[in-house]
């Protein structure tokens, strides 16, 4: 599977790290709420079709992107740099 870097290029997915779904919001970091951070942790839907995910070009540029991709084709058909990772070069510096 390729994923293209919108810094580097296509790149073989060996290059990079996945970090997890898109979709999901993170609660406040300061909630006590039990059962919402059970939800986060937990939960989870298994999409048939195509999905939102979080990846990190860990062999390359570093930079954190978001890739909506087939879970049934592997048919990746976007990919964004995630807020705050835009323009960001090897070693992680902007």
């Amino acid at each position: 599977m390729l994923i293209t870097c919108p810094y580097c290029g296509p790149r073989d997915v060996s290059e990079f790290s996945y970090q997890g779904d898109g979709n999901r919001t993170r609660p406040d970091p300061a909630s006590t709420d039990q059962a919402a951070w059970n939800a986060y942790v937990y939960d989870r839907t298994n999409i048939a079709g195509d999905h939102r995910e979080i990846w990190q070009h860990s062999g390359g540029c570093r930079s954190h992107l978001a890739v909506t991709r087939s879970t049934l084709t592997h048919r990746i058909s976007d990919v964004a740099f995630t807020s705050g990772s835009a323009g960001r070069r090897h070693g992680g510096r902007s």
